[in-house]
């Protein structure tokens, strides 16, 4: 039920990735960040090769990369999304919506291009490409930023859009739609700013934390406690995560010890990595 679940969630989102693409993107030569947007640029200097394909052949490699370092399941419903997509972008017609205004197609097709990948992740894959590259990295070099990752891969995207089609007023609404996107991906994700702060004690904890670091891919901390009744000292596993990361973390403690006490409460404001920022804030 699970696996057909997953399915159904990773086909809407790769629709929806696929019409903004077609309808938004690809006509109106606005690049979004990523391999999605070198195809675009591509297919519009070379108009017998569709976007579609050139996504789908960027991604090959990728997800033989992604085979090697990830989970079976993570690399099926990512391949099913990227083939997928790949397939509706080439079999949905393109449409004239009405507007020469590129504020217009910017808007929508990143709107369509969140949901569409908020989606696939939440399903347990993604839509391949610099998702793929930025989770590899994040494995060795955890002390980068994932938001600094996109920035520079995103910032070449935009150098090559102006290098390709000459147009400074396709770059801006290029790095627009970019910048829309990001912002209505983290509010599919997450919902909002607030998180689950959680508190794990088990006899296991040295299984938990490692299965947490591996295979969720969340922060812990250790805490030192001692039981009032038996005197025994214990480890206390804390960690904040995002609402939608929460049920991953609770199957992955179930699996590990199903005896495990967790005290789950709710975080209004979490400042740092992955959260908001300390200078966002009004002094």
């Amino acid at each position: 039920m699970k696996t057909i679940k997953a399915i159904a969630i990773s086909s809407l989102g790769a629709c929806s990735f696929a019409l903004a693409v077609v309808f938004f993107y690809d006509p109106f030569k606005i690049a979004p960040g990523g391999l999605t947007g070198f195809a675009v640029i591509i297919s519009n200097i070379f108009p017998f090769l569709s976007t579609g394909t050139i996504v789908f052949i960027m991604n090959i490699p990728l997800l033989i990369l992604a085979w090697i370092k990830f989970g079976k399941k993570f690399v099926a419903l990512t391949i099913y999304a990227t083939l997928l997509s790949s397939i509706l972008m080439n079999a949905i017609p393109t449409i004239d919506i009405g507007t020469n205004d590129l504020i217009i197609p910017a808007l929508c097709g990143a709107l369509l291009d969140a949901i569409g990948v908020g989606l696939v992740y939440r399903a347990g894959g993604c839509t391949g490409g610099t998702d793929i590259i930025v989770k590899s990295l994040r494995q060795k070099y955890r002390h980068i930023r994932t938001g600094a990752m996109y920035l520079v891969v995103n910032t070449v995207v935009l150098i090559s859009t102006f290098i390709a089609f000459g147009d400074f007023e396709i770059v801006v609404y290029s790095a627009i739609a970019m910048t829309v996107a990001s912002f209505t991906l983290d509010k599919v994700l997450y919902g909002g700013e607030g998180a689950k702060l959680i508190f794990i004690i088990s006899d296991k904890y040295e299984k938990i934390t490692a299965a947490l670091l591996t295979s969720v891919e969340v922060g812990v901390t250790l805490l030192s406690g001692e039981g009032a009744y038996s005197r025994k000292e214990k480890k206390i596993i804390l960690c904040a995560v995002k609402p939608m990361n929460f049920p991953k973390i609770r199957d992955t403690v179930k699996e590990c010890d199903p005896n495990a006490f967790l005290i789950i409460s709710s975080a209004t404001e979490i400042f740092g990595e992955g959260y908001k920022s300390h200078y966002t804030e009004e002094i």
